[in-house]
């Protein structure tokens, strides 16, 4: 009767176990071995198949979409982390001039107010594209962005003004990327967001 026992106690372990290892799975994520770099273009370089054609809401077809949502993700994880730290350099050739005016403003005003922002970015658990349609000659891409986050606010005696530096929250924004479908330059540029 004993060895039952023994054997429960293993099977309720190994159950413990698994659940707590795909938890930290789903909060941590797992490495793939690739890292796309953003530094050089958002969303990424444009299939030699579709090189002649020229993008507008009309060629905007759901290959351009996938291709999008892949830099679209990219971006809005790299414009997260980078705000949040304070440096707006790596991602200025992705923001508009009055969006980058924006997120400096905020980035000064956390300054002058001496509280730091810690920021850990989980993931994206969706990125859908809400609406796109041509304005004179600029394609204009809506995306919603459901991701986890974890982030907190501390001043300068290091201590918690606002978040959680444990909790993960889920975060719903609403972006809109602009591009003047008469350019090469395959750069969207961040032009509203909302949260």
């Amino acid at each position: 009767m004993s060895y039952s026992f023994e054997y429960i106690d293993i099977i309720l372990l190994a159950m413990i176990a698994g659940f707590i290892f795909l938890r930290l799975r789903g909060i941590l994520g797992k490495k793939t071995g690739y890292e796309e770099d953003i530094s050089s273009s958002f969303p990424h370089e444009v299939p030699e198949s579709r090189n002649n054609v020229k993008l507008n809401s009309e060629t905007f077809d759901d290959a351009a979409k996938s291709d999008f949502i892949k830099g679209a993700k990219v971006a809005y994880e790299s414009i997260i982390t980078n705000f949040s730290r304070g440096d707006l350099k790596p991602i200025k050739t992705l923001l508009d001039k009055n969006v980058y005016d924006q997120f400096d403003d905020a980035i000064n005003d956390k300054k002058t107010k001496n509280l730091t922002s810690e920021t850990t970015f989980i993931g994206i658990n969706s990125a859908e594209i809400k609406e796109h349609n041509q304005n004179k000659n600029m394609l204009e891409v809506t995306v919603e962005f459901v991701s986890e986050i974890i982030s907190c606010i501390k001043d300068k005696d290091n201590k918690i003004v606002s978040g959680d530096s444990e909790k993960v929250k889920k975060v719903h924004d609403i972006w809109k990327f602009s591009k003047d479908s008469r350019s090469q330059n395959p750069n969207w540029l961040l032009i509203d967001t909302q949260a």
